[in-house]
């Protein structure tokens, strides 16, 4: 009996390295695109807290609803920007209704913010965005001088 020889045994194996390579090379990477996107959401999701505290923050300083709002929206976007966050869309809420309430009741400012975060240039399926969404709240010195109801 003689040993096989080395081409014959190889001759069924033709061609199976380009097949690993055309199965092998879309799946690493979509890996790598999905720890892009998982790495770029992460990011986003903590400069969209960073924001929407630092909204609340400067809201719950304000002695006035009105220029609170107002604050608390430009430090959101001011943050966001300082952060490179680029929102398709941003959505911010404040709630300063404790600021119409008299010196010396307890109370605090709510700062809700949304950003829509666009995904589509990762080139995934189904991936186009991801809305991330981020609420804080900040309370008010309870003895500050407040505007009038």
């Amino acid at each position: 009996m003689n040993p096989p020889r080395v081409h014959e045994s190889r001759r069924g194996e033709r061609g199976s390295a380009a097949v690993e390579f055309v199965i092998g090379v879309p799946v690493f990477t979509l890996l790598i695109l999905l720890a892009i996107m998982d790495g770029r959401v992460a990011l986003a999701k903590h400069a969209v807290d960073a924001a929407a505290a630092d909204a609340a923050r400067v809201a719950s300083l304000s002695r006035d609803a009105t220029k609170a709002k107002n604050a608390a929206t430009d430090m959101a976007e001011l943050s966001l920007a300082n952060q490179g966050i680029r929102c398709l869309e941003t959505t911010i809420t404040v709630d300063t209704a404790a600021l119409r309430q008299p010196a010396g009741t307890p109370g605090s400012v709510t700062a809700t913010l949304t950003c829509v975060l666009k995904l589509s240039d990762l080139g995934l399926p189904a991936t186009t965005s991801r809305t991330i969404t981020s609420t804080v709240t900040s309370p008010i010195d309870t003895y500050s001088e407040r505007s009038s109801p």
